[in-house]
């Protein structure tokens, strides 16, 4: 009984901090997912998020990740896998806003309460005349080598500003 007047007292200070974490998260667009595995209290997820580059207009970055489902992912206190995968395509004529750093972090969202945070970067390749983004996640005590790599080249006659 004690714990379940617990619980009740607990349920809306856990969905202010998830939706506090949230304002600070980086815009994605979830455009599809699929269930790995069924709960009855909501499935594990693959999901496939778009997030256009505020920088590069005409990128967008597709990442698709694994989200914990259950109670725990209901409340966005779930620690979700590292494994992520990222695929950036031009999708409209491209320009620039201003002059690009020779690499920046671009996007990042938290994948759990406080510990974990995926990170997409973009690099440019001057050489070649593409942007280079990598997605990665880190924790608060350790990295993780778990990454993943695409590039976006340039059409002919469009050069990269780099500052």
């Amino acid at each position: 009984m004690k714990s379940t007047r617990f619980a009740a007292r607990l349920r809306p200070a856990l969905a202010f901090c998830a939706g506090a974490l949230a304002l600070g998260a980086a815009h994605a667009e979830q455009i599809g997912s699929v269930n790995t595995n069924f709960r009855m209290t909501g499935s594990d997820k693959v999901v496939v998020e778009a997030y256009d580059d505020p920088a590069v207009s005409g990128v967008t970055c597709y990442v698709s990740r694994a989200r914990t489902g259950g109670v725990k992912g209901t409340l966005g206190i779930a620690e979700d896998p590292t494994e992520a995968s990222i695929a950036c395509r031009q999708v409209g004529p491209i320009s620039f806003a201003a002059p690009l750093k020779q690499q920046a972090d671009v996007f990042s969202e938290r994948m759990s309460l406080v510990f974990k945070t995926l990170h997409v970067v973009r690099v440019v390749d001057t050489k070649r005349n593409a942007l280079v983004y990598l997605t990665y996640s880190d924790r608060v005590v350790s990295g993780s080598a778990k990454n993943s790599v695409t590039a976006v080249p340039m059409p002919a006659g469009t050069t990269i500003p780099v500052r």
